[in-house]
């Protein structure tokens, strides 16, 4: 007899485990606005593919130009690939939802997503950051930038901005997939989230929440105060400029990286806080704002630098009159 209920409570165990796993979760997309799912499509699908040519742009621009060889254009070509990964882990996704209602989407698959848009953000202000430096020492002792800043150092910087994403990351997976998800496999988002999937689980949280708060604040927090602090002694350094000219030119050479700040920080802020505390804004609001964060960036970023940049933009003119010509 004590056998018997023995198995049957192995029995029970493992089926209470297979249905705390659901094998596949729904995405609903923006709740509250499913009937405009289609026509929210097509500026999401435009803004996609401008993200996917003008990064891919910049990248084979700087490339095949060794003048834009340099730390700040190292820097550039970082931050658009990790666009580039963010953007397409989550857009191609979110338009089969959008046009086929096709809102199913694997346990791995979704752990999956959750991990690369969320360490490549990371990467992402890491990267912003390392900019921020570059401007910094180039306005505040230009003499010894490119003895600072060799090609030795930027990579550096840039594997530890990269391993800095990946070993913080790398556990929300982990601490998801631990969880039990008895309450419902659907998700009121339109992609896979960390608190998107945190919200439907059956089990303590505290924890797991208390993690994602310490790591955002490692990440972006501190690279906001970073660039913050950075731009204080930039500024500093330029109002003791003698002349007008020097203190409009140097300046100048922060515009784009100041409105890539904004893009970045401005929506990842707002989506963080009325996450986790705006519980009175609407969730279609906090949801559109969510892939904005990840949309408009990746579009914007090369845009910016294409125009504001001098260098960047003669050499894309330069390939694009040569291509003209060759047809």
């Amino acid at each position: 007899m004590k056998k018997k209920l023995k198995h049957l409570a192995l029995v029970m165990s493992a089926y209470n485990r297979t249905n705390i796993h659901p094998s596949t979760f729904i995405l609903i997309g923006i709740p509250g606005l499913e009937d405009a799912h289609v026509w929210i499509s097509i500026p999401f699908c435009m803004v996609y593919i401008l993200a996917l040519l003008g990064n891919c742009s910049l990248l084979f621009t700087i490339k095949t130009d060794p003048s834009l060889h340099q730390p700040m254009y190292l820097f550039l070509c970082m931050l658009a690939v990790a666009d580039l990964v963010v953007c397409t882990t989550a857009v191609p996704k979110i338009l089969s939802l959008f046009w086929f209602h096709d809102g199913e989407i694997g346990f791995e698959a979704c752990l999956t997503q959750v991990f690369l848009i969320h360490s490549c953000s990371t990467m992402e202000s890491g990267f912003i950051l390392a900019m921020a430096f570059d401007h910094y020492v180039a306005i505040c002792n230009p003499l010894r930038h490119s003895t600072i800043l060799t090609h030795t150092v930027t990579g550096e910087m840039g594997l530890g901005i990269v391993l800095r994403g990946l070993a913080l990351l790398t556990p929300h997976p982990f601490l998801l997939c631990w969880l039990p998800y008895c309450k419902t496999n659907i998700i009121s988002h339109a992609y896979c989230e960390f608190m998107a999937l945190i919200k439907l689980a059956c089990a303590e949280t505290r924890i797991r929440r208390v993690y994602s708060l310490i790591v955002a604040f490692l990440t972006g927090g501190v690279d906001f105060i970073l660039i913050i602090c950075s731009y204080v002694l930039i500024l500093r350094t330029v109002f003791h400029l003698p002349s007008k000219d020097a203190r409009l030119k140097s300046l100048g050479t922060c515009g784009s990286h100041v409105c890539v700040i904004l893009v970045f920080y401005t929506p990842a802020f707002f989506s963080f806080l009325t996450h986790r505390f705006g519980h009175q804004v609407a969730p279609c609001v906090h949801i559109l704002v969510a892939n904005i964060y990840l949309l408009v960036p990746p579009m914007v970023n090369p845009i910016i630098y294409g125009v504001k940049t001098k260098k960047i933009r003669d050499r894309f003119l330069k390939l694009f009159r040569s291509l003209e010509a060759h047809n």
